[in-house]
This record gives structure tokens, sequence and C-alpha cells, in this order.
């Protein structure tokens, strides 16, 4: 978690944006937002936050935040991919992505993929609807105390024990590789937390940052729910780990 006072520290005369991820994309930890955008307030200078994790999962209300700009992955709240957004608050001045026309208030030149746009739009009205995500964060849950039954003392947990995303879980498998792990598991769409690179294993920067020991880190592995999940999906992924790890 970003500390506040870190960024307050960091700015200089020539700083001319600040921006911070509104929730961390491995170990889903939510930032203090807000906080930060009232110290960037106060030093006049504009505020971004990458809320790609966020949107359809926990409010991301701009007037809450505070933030000058806010950007958006349609393909992350159930929108085709290829398409996003960004949030401009007004009076906040931003050079054009790409010049040469007058498209999109003659930010970025080129036609707009109306079709895209209109998709992400009907995503973002579904999202704000729904209901279901304390069903998710439950579930999440339960598969972690899981994960604690089956592999008692060869598992740790990462990111912020409470002011986190509900549908992430970042595990870290002591003493294995976490590619290794995922190998083991077929059918299973998680990530890693290290890199492999010519036979050697890297930690993940944010894990290294976070001072998560390297005998663990190795062995991260981000598990994802969506919507779509059920807890018999995940007593298959906790049954298969049982046999494996």
């Amino acid at each position: 978690m970003v500390d506040p006072e870190d960024v307050r520290r960091a700015i200089t005369p020539r700083t001319v944006l600040i921006t911070v991820m509104h929730a961390n994309n491995e170990v889903g930890t939510i930032e203090p937002i807000s906080e930060i955008a009232a110290i960037a307030r106060e030093a006049g200078i504009p505020f971004h936050t990458d809320a790609a994790q966020t949107v359809g999962k926990i409010p991301a209300d701009v007037e809450e935040l505070g933030v000058d700009l806010l950007s958006v992955a349609g393909h992350k709240v159930y929108a085709p991919k290829g398409i996003g957004a960004l949030y401009i608050r007004e009076g906040t001045k931003i050079e054009p992505f790409a010049h040469g026309a007058g498209h999109e208030a003659g930010r970025r030149a080129g036609t707009e993929n109306v079709l895209l746009a209109v998709a992400m739009g009907a995503a973002c009205d579904t999202a704000r609807k729904w209901v279901g995500m304390p069903q998710i964060k439950a579930l999440r849950d339960r598969f972690r105390e899981g994960l604690r039954g089956i592999l008692e003392g060869k598992v740790t947990f990462n990111g912020h024990p409470t002011e986190r995303l509900p549908n992430t879980l970042n595990v870290n498998f002591v003493g294995r590789v976490g590619a290794d792990v995922l190998a083991k598991l077929p059918g299973v769409a998680a990530s890693t937390g290290s890199a492999c690179h010519a036979g050697s294993v890297t930690l993940s920067p944010v894990l290294a940052a976070m001072g998560v020991p390297p005998g663990e880190g190795m062995g991260a592995v981000r598990f994802s729910l969506g919507r779509a999940t059920t807890w018999e999906e995940l007593e298959e992924v906790l049954g298969m780990l049982n046999t494996s790890v």
C-alpha cells in the first residue's frame, strides 16, 4: 500500500503528474487514493488513477476519489477487448494522444469505434446494477480457507488483509515456483508472481517491494474469481492442488 506521505516527499518542482493505481493488479491492495488526491491538489499537480482493476468490483466515484483523471479498461468489466475510457475532470488540460484531426474533442485523432464504445457503456451499466460481489468475496474467502486446510504451513498470502479487491487471492506456495504449480492445474487460468527467463526465476517487483521473502514469493500465484465462478470449480482446483503440491 502506497504511503501518502511518501508521495508528498516525492514531489519536486519538476513534477507534472502523480499517478497511482486504484488497486494493485497483483495482490489486490486498494490504495488510499482520496488522501493522495488531496496532497496532489494542495501541490497543484494533476492526479491520475488507473481504475482497471476496480471498476465493476468496488465503487470508483471520481468525486469521492478526488482525481483529475481516471482510466478504465473495458475487458476488465466484461466489455469487449480493445476499448477503454479516460475520465478527464473539467479544466484539466492534456496533450492530444494523436494529432491530425478533431475526434474526441481534439484529444485523439481517428474515427471512434462506436460499436465497442456502446458495448463498454452497456457493460458498465450492467456492472452498476450487479449485486453479486459479496457472494464472490465469500467464495474467495472460502477458497482461501480451503487452501489453508489442505496445505497448512505450505501457503502464505499477499496483500492487505482487509483493504483489497473482493475477487482476487494472491497465494505463495512456499518453496515452489509459481509456474510449476500452474503447470499442474490444467484448465485453470491464473497468473504467477514471478517471471521465468532462460531457466532463472525472478521475483515480481511488487512482491520484492513488499518485502516478501524470495522463498515464498517465487511460488506466488494470483487467482481471480469472476461472476460465473462456482464453488464446485474452486473445489476442483483445491483437489488438484492437494494432489500436486
